[in-house]
């Protein structure tokens, strides 16, 4: 499957997973990021890899699609898209889902201290449609499967077998983020009519058995809202986003991330970013296309999401302009980059480095619009810490 544009008519590393977010305290109910200049400054012409950056920013290619890893023997796999960053010693190792199907999964490149590749290699193979994910704080990379009835997959980046969990419900997975506070796993949905949902381990950092929830609230764009157990996580017969009367729908569930007692959570039907305070029980916009005023909204196709340590939140376009957009702590959006000449592809998987000085991410379909034209690049540069 070559993914969803049309549908829209219809972390983060594993050593940062509790982010100091304390800025965004003061995001108040029914306040919606809107369009700013960026803290960067404006975007320079694409450089030669085609990406439009500011100032003091580069860019260059790690990996592409069906080629050779520099400085290794694996070959990159295709259709690359959710990731995440893990530390590593003194360097630290960015993996990568795979999009496809029958032979989807996940790959891992290893960096030293330097950002040198020094290796890389599979973690996941044989799965379906492997889209978004997320780490968890004991290092293993969740990679989630976008078909129904899909399953989590939890992979080790640093060497043992992949296991599947059905503890944590089968249906149409997207992201994943964990929550070492509550000691839980949030989960969204890429359905029209999904759901969100968190699974709580009976015991935390074993993922093989606990309690599928999913959140419960009314209609309104904010509000509050409790968890209820979902009485079937194997999802059939009845699909496990109709099973609780009153669970809030959410137009297809796409990236989260959660920080400080806070969890963010993109939906892409109707273009919004979401923002649930754990503390408080309470949910919101951060982010919607139809409220920008006045203007063309800077972020459209919302997908992947992350942070960094500043408070600053990283948003991929699925399509539209290809852009990864900054919305900060201030409720401000702007475009931070721009892909160039890759209008049938979508920008995936982006993670910072343990130090928070490089940004890696991919361009999916790349130039020819096919998921063997993947790319995966890494942006350095002095960014807000």
């Amino acid at each position: 499957m070559e993914r969803r544009n049309f549908l829209r008519a219809s972390v983060v590393g594993a050593g940062a997973l509790a982010l100091p977010f304390t800025l965004w305290e003061g995001t108040g109910l029914g306040s919606p990021a809107q369009p700013a200049p960026g803290p960067y400054g404006p975007l320079r012409a694409a450089d030669t890899n085609g990406i439009m950056l500011p100032s003091g920013f580069t860019s260059k290619i790690v990996a592409r699609s069906r080629q050779v890893v520099a400085g290794t023997s694996y070959t990159w796999h295709d259709a690359p898209d959710g990731g995440a960053c893990f530390a590593d010693g003194t360097g630290w190792a960015y993996v990568s889902n795979s999009e496809i199907n029958p032979d989807g999964g996940a790959s891992v490149i290893r960096f030293n201290a330097a950002g040198t590749i020094v290796s890389a290699g599979r973690i996941l193979g044989g799965t379906r449609l492997n889209c978004a994910g997320g780490a968890t704080p004991w290092k293993t990379w969740l990679s989630c499967e976008e078909v129904d009835r899909g399953y989590v997959y939890e992979t080790y980046p640093f060497g043992g077998t992949a296991v599947r969990r059905p503890a944590m419900g089968l249906f149409q997975h997207e992201a994943a983020a964990a929550d070492p506070v509550r000691k839980v796993v949030y989960l969204t949905e890429d359905e029209s009519d999904g759901r969100f949902y968190r699974f709580v381990p009976t015991t935390w950092g074993d993922l093989s058995r606990g309690t599928l929830q999913v959140l419960v609230a009314g209609t309104a764009t904010s509000g509050s809202f409790t968890w209820a157990n979902i009485p079937d996580p194997d999802g059939s017969p009845t699909r496990t986003r109709h099973q609780v009367q009153g669970a809030k729908v959410f137009n297809g569930g796409e990236g989260c991330h959660y920080a400080d007692d806070r969890v963010w959570f993109t939906t892409k039907g109707d273009n919004r970013l979401w923002q649930v305070n754990l503390v408080a029980g309470t949910y919101e916009l951060a982010y919607d296309d139809s409220l920008v005023t006045p203007g063309t909204p800077p972020l459209t196709g919302v997908d992947n999401v992350t942070g960094t340590t500043g408070g600053d939140l990283y948003v991929a376009e699925d399509g539209a302009n290809m852009e990864i957009c900054l919305i900060t702590p201030g409720s401000q959006v702007s475009p931070f980059l721009r892909i160039t000449g890759q209008s049938s592809s979508e920008i995936t998987g982006p993670a910072f480095n343990p130090a928070g000085d490089r940004l890696y991410f991919s361009s999916q379909r790349g130039t020819s619009g096919s998921s063997s034209a993947g790319i995966t690049y890494c942006v350095q540069g002095p960014f807000r810490r």
